[in-house]
């Protein structure tokens, strides 16, 4: 089996560097994808509450037959849920619908600082709270910019233990992923190979040509060897097999540069930009 590489985070605990996604995963679906997923050896699970599938997540894990501590679990906050009370509640049917007692990472899944009277910071406070009684054993944010991480730091006690960004060849993030480096914050990548517009790109194909392996690969170990904690999602058991078979090869440093070439900056982001972003649910 690959040996997946862990992360220590800054609260002492430790995160598989490579995890399974469950974003736009029809929830009739995803118990049999993280069945397989766990099969072939993932051993960390990103799932969230506006994803509507935690309870067949839950309901995967405990088919598996691997004990609950082996299998990391991350969920994220929905937007509708900030409110500290509101955030407690959503957190209650989080861990029921997983039908567990503790995730290992939460997070707040966006910012929205244009909602709530910009206040994400009683939200974070709230986290706090959950981290402090055990049942979120590790707590974070996602899609943060700098200035939204650096009013946290002024005004609560907990760093987050990670920020989950867009992060890919065509949107290195670098404002925000330097940010999180240089005060212990690790990067989680979401939409890692950009929808699959990366995988056309002659670098990437001539890099895969010459090492034997996938542009898919070839990206998700890019990220690896960046330092990020990278997830990717499908429901092809080929697919999900394909995507964790990142050990036995290496990128030159070249390799590493060509791709890391390929960014566009704020042209590359395909996702909403965090501080615009005022989706919630109905």
């Amino acid at each position: 089996m690959t040996l997946i590489p862990r992360i220590t985070l800054n609260d002492g605990h430790s995160i598989p560097q490579l995890g399974f996604g469950v974003f736009q995963i029809d929830p009739a679906d995803t118990a049999e994808a993280v069945g397989t997923a766990l099969e072939v050896g993932y051993r960390h699970v990103d799932t969230a509450e506006m994803y509507g599938n935690e309870q067949a997540v839950g309901e995967a894990v405990r088919a598996s037959g691997l004990d609950r501590d082996d299998v990391f679990i991350t969920s994220k906050l929905a937007n509708g849920a900030h409110r500290p009370d509101d955030a407690r509640r959503a957190f209650e049917r989080t861990l029921s619908a997983l039908g567990v007692d503790s995730v290992d990472l939460f997070l707040i899944h966006w910012p929205l600082p244009t909602l709530y009277d910009g206040d994400f910071v009683s939200t974070w406070k709230t986290l706090e709270e959950f981290k402090a009684d055990g049942r979120a054993r590790s707590i974070g944010v996602s899609n943060f910019q700098v200035d939204h991480l650096e009013r946290l730091a002024a005004e609560c006690d907990v760093v987050p233990a990670v920020n989950q960004i867009e992060l890919h060849p065509y949107f290195l993030n670098d404002e925000v992923h330097e940010y999180g480096q240089a005060h212990g914050i690790a990067t989680e990548a979401w939409s890692p190979i950009a929808r699959g517009a990366v995988l056309d790109e002659p670098v990437i194909t001539e890099i895969a040509d010459r090492v034997g392996r996938t542009p898919a690969q070839v990206v998700l170990r890019w990220h690896l060897e960046r330092g990020a904690i990278v997830f990717p999602k499908s429901t092809t058991p080929a697919r999900i097999r394909e995507n964790f078979a990142l050990s036995g090869f290496a990128l030159e440093a070249g390799d590493r540069d060509a791709i890391d070439a390929l960014d566009r900056g704020e042209a590359g982001r395909i996702g909403a930009h965090p501080d615009a972003f005022a989706y919630l649910p109905a």
